[in-house]
């Protein structure tokens, strides 16, 4: 269906950038549409009929509400789940509970990152079984075509709802709060509030999706470009083919070290079946286990995109209003999955990440390229690229410390009855340092790798490598290499697209 303060990242307003849109209907909003929505580089479309679903989703709650309490409407929150709200206080109540869960503390989060989570819950929304007011729904959305977005502090979720940075929202969407960005082409206009409101928009993870989504995708073109990044590194150092062989990976029915193997053949033009090696027996283990290491980072970002793409197209909201005029409380938000598969891309970003690293280290040394050491040109003494070892295993120690699994954490909140949380609000923020680290490895490698290939008396005459040199800094004096890594980052997308 696709189609800050001064601190955090500006993201200018889509109108005028292109005259791309991202259709909101509840079912079929993807990660790509995330992105674009968050990129400012689509404004949304929000379907007709889903916005009379949500209508219907605030008739039913409104009738429901009338004949019996339910959580958060007729009582209190949390550990205030008995205690009754008369009916004259409905509207105040929920004014009360913005205003009190609008506690958050931190850092300011980049535009980027709240315009993602305006795109989740506005497409929550509009899935039914909320109960909003939809012309909250028409605020999230207005503020995305219009390039502005709420103040939204770093801390606050423990993978149960979002309720600070959708507090904060909230507050933000009935005007008493001021709005970031740049407000000349306008701002939504000031939601009223009603009775069940507060509670309906804060009960969703959007923010922790939102920020999943943009990892989730960012990490999907790094792992593309990797395999790019490993076949010229391979080249390099004169490799062995025989590791990514077909029958190699026949024999176990992985799909992910399987992709990973075919990639290198083909950026290499290489047959399913390469001639045996005419040099080295094996080759290191950067080199002879890529497949089976990064493989599994491909597929841990393909299970992640499948659960945040089910999370953003249905109805996370405690009570769910059903089609049928029934409510049901239940525990539909406790982000589990969604932490356990984020920790688990962590995990396997760091396994290939060390592989980066290793392929870099090799790359360095004469007895596995025939060239000289650390690949300079000038006196025997010249350190060459030796510092991008220390640069790509500091970004390294980075990874290490974000792939500690965050859902290994425990919490007992509001008085012992939310005895547990599943923590992927912090898996989230973990996975996208874990991306900006693990850019850093794969450019230093790919630095190295061309450098090496400059050097090598028969460089491969393949894309890859074209696309490459003609973009990176030529020369192999000792000179600084930060503005190498940058060109490097930079160019990655690219190579994910060679």
């Amino acid at each position: 269906m696709d189609t800050a303060a001064d601190g955090p990242t500006r993201v200018p307003p889509p109108s005028g950038a292109t005259g791309a849109r991202v259709v909101l209907d509840g079912t079929g909003l993807r990660i790509g549409g995330v992105v674009r929505l968050a990129d400012g580089r689509a404004v949304p479309d929000v379907s007709p009929q889903a916005l009379d679903r949500a209508r219907r989703s605030r008739r039913t709650a409104e009738r429901l509400a009338a004949t019996g309490r339910l959580y958060g409407r007729g009582t209190g929150v949390g550990a205030h789940r008995s205690v009754a709200v008369a009916a004259q206080d409905a509207a105040g109540h929920g004014l009360r509970l913005l205003r009190s869960h609008a506690g958050g503390a931190g850092a300011l989060l980049p535009a980027r990152e709240v315009r993602a989570m305006l795109a989740v819950r506005a497409n929550q929304l509009l899935a039914g079984g909320s109960g909003i007011q939809p012309s909250f729904i028409t605020a999230l959305t207005e503020a995305l075509r219009l390039g502005v977005h709420p103040a939204v502090n770093e801390y606050g979720g423990v993978g149960t709802g979002d309720l600070t940075a959708l507090a904060q929202t909230g507050l933000t969407l009935i005007g008493e709060r001021p709005w970031l960005g740049d407000p000349a082409g306008g701002l939504p206009e000031p939601v009223t509030p009603g009775p069940g409101d507060a509670l309906a928009l804060l009960s969703s993870n959007a923010l922790a999706l939102g920020q999943s989504a943009l990892a989730g995708h960012d990490l999907t073109v790094l792992l593309h470009a990797t395999h790019a990044v490993a076949a010229l590194s391979l080249a390099a150092v004169s490799g062995s083919l025989e590791a990514y062989a077909a029958p190699v990976h026949a024999v176990r029915p992985y799909p992910g070290p399987a992709r990973a193997a075919a990639e290198v053949r083909r950026l290499l033009g290489a047959p399913d079946r390469p001639e045996p090696s005419q040099g080295r027996i094996q080759d290191p283990y950067g080199f002879r286990a890529f497949p089976q290491v990064h493989g599994p980072a491909l597929e841990a970002a393909e299970a992640l995109r499948r659960i945040v793409e089910a999370e953003v197209n249905c109805p996370s909201e405690n009570p769910l209003i059903g089609e049928d005029g029934t409510a049901h409380h239940h525990g539909g938000f406790f982000a589990a999955a969604l932490a356990l598969a984020l920790d688990g891309l962590c995990l396997a970003l760091l396994g290939t990440a060390q592989l980066s690293a290793a392929r870099l280290a090799a790359l360095g040394r004469p007895d596995l390229t025939g060239l000289p050491a650390y690949l300079t040109s000038g006196p025997a003494s010249s350190s060459g690229t030796m510092i991008l070892e220390y640069t790509a295993g500091s970004a390294l120690a980075e990874l290490r410390t974000c792939a500690a699994p965050a859902s290994a954490g425990h919490a007992v909140l509001s008085q012992g009855l939310e005895e547990a949380a599943s923590f992927a609000s912090q898996a989230a923020r973990q996975t996208l340092r874990a991306t900006d680290a693990y850019r850093t490895v794969l450019a230093c490698e790919l630095v190295v790798a061309v450098r090496a290939l400059r050097l090598h008396p028969t460089p491969p005459a393949v894309p890859a490598f074209t696309v490459a040199a003609a973009a990176l800094p030529p020369g192999t004096e000792d000179r600084p290499l930060t503005g190498d890594v940058t060109a490097a980052a930079e160019l990655l997308p690219a190579l994910a697209e060679v």
